[in-house]
């Protein structure tokens, strides 16, 4: 799933996104308010991390043209504005979280997945597909018994696969989910890691699970039933 950082600190920026991708989460990054605002018009994102003071547009203006528009993408509040003031008008205008600089990227993780898990309207720390289950807050996959290893696309597309499992998701869905703008790829892409993950996904595991192509539809991770 992607996030959006908005933070025109250049260090930071690369820091945090370097942060969040070693977490497994794709990351899209803009340095300006406008900049942002552009792109969620145009894209969607599993959650926006936000600072206040930013040029071109203030962080404010674009949490506010954000839900103006009907958005309910969760925001989460990232600036050196600790004042109670600026953190009720955030709230106020429909920020979810608050974090005040400087902070603990410990604390950072632990709000992002918390926001998310809430976003997904359930508070299960756990899903599972057959013999394969991912912790939410650990985020770890195992397979068996055994913890699956994973490359950081890999981990992406199966996170989208098993947030959705039973359900078809189309390959389009999975590249936008997995890929940022940055990146020089395109939907074929996928194809590659959908391979990966089936032979990684031994079919000698009993309760095991399969990746199934439904031919111009998309992808469906479900439990492997013995033949």
């Amino acid at each position: 799933m992607r996030i959006l950082l908005v933070e025109d600190h250049v260090e930071l920026s690369h820091w945090l996104s370097k942060a969040l991708q070693d977490a497994h989460w794709s990351v899209e990054c803009a340095m300006n308010g406008a900049d942002a605002d552009s792109l969620l018009h145009t894209q969607e994102y599993a959650l926006v991390i936000l600072d206040l003071t930013l040029p071109k547009m203030d962080g404010l203006e674009v949490l506010k043209r954000l839900r103006a528009r009907g958005s309910k993408t969760p925001v989460l509040i990232l600036t050196a504005r600790g004042g109670l003031t600026e953190r009720v008008q955030g709230l106020n205008l429909g920020a979810d979280d608050y974090l005040a600089k400087p902070f603990e990227l410990s604390e950072l993780e632990a709000r992002v997945k918390a926001l998310l898990r809430r976003t997904r309207g359930h508070e299960a720390v756990t899903l599972t597909c057959g013999a394969l289950s991912f912790d939410t807050v650990s985020r770890q996959f195992r397979y068996g018994a055994a913890p699956l290893a994973l490359t950081p696309r890999e981990y992406a597309v199966l996170e989208v696969l098993i947030t959705r499992a039973g359900l078809a998701v189309s390959k389009e869905k999975l590249f936008d989910e997995v890929f940022t703008l940055a990146d020089d790829a395109n939907p074929d892409a996928i194809e590659i890691y959908i391979h990966r993950l089936r032979k990684k996904l031994d079919p000698a595991v009993a309760g095991g699970v399969a990746i199934t192509t439904l031919r111009g539809i998309g992808y469906l991770l479900q439990e492997r039933h013995a033949e």
